[in-house]
């Protein structure tokens, strides 16, 4: 269980990380921070500050999808030991899928994100056999 804790306050963090991360950017970019309308300026940034930016998206839906595995499994009677290597293969490839996002790496990002999804999947199915 303290595995797949870990696993989801990693996935918690990511798009907060992620986020604080644009901050040089935006610095660099627009002289300081949009209090009033920071999505918008986000949306503005170029180059590796978008990318960051667009990360941090991919990784609240990440948080999402993997919250909502984790429901489904619990709903379904599982014991968590036998969700841990998925958990850990989804923290793994959403970091990677970060990394790859922000270098601008396209096959090694869709490469990660399969990765997730696999991962995902393999949580649900084991949920559905545990029915």
């Amino acid at each position: 269980m303290l595995t797949i804790l870990i696993c989801l306050l990693i996935i918690m963090v990511m798009p907060l990380a992620l986020a604080i991360s644009t901050a040089p950017f935006r610095a660099s970019q627009f002289g300081k921070p949009d209090l009033q309308q920071p999505r918008r300026q986000a949306e503005q940034l170029v180059g590796v500050g978008y990318r960051i930016y667009a990360a941090q998206k991919n990784a609240w839906e990440a948080l999402l999808l993997f919250s909502a595995a984790l429901v489904f499994a619990s709903l379904a009677g599982l014991d968590f030991k036998d969700l841990m290597n998925a958990a850990i293969l989804f923290v793994a490839a959403r970091i990677l899928h970060a990394v790859f996002y922000i270098l601008n790496i396209g096959p090694l990002r869709f490469i990660a994100f399969l990765a997730s999804v696999v991962s995902i999947g393999w949580i649900v199915v084991t949920a559905f056999k545990a029915l």
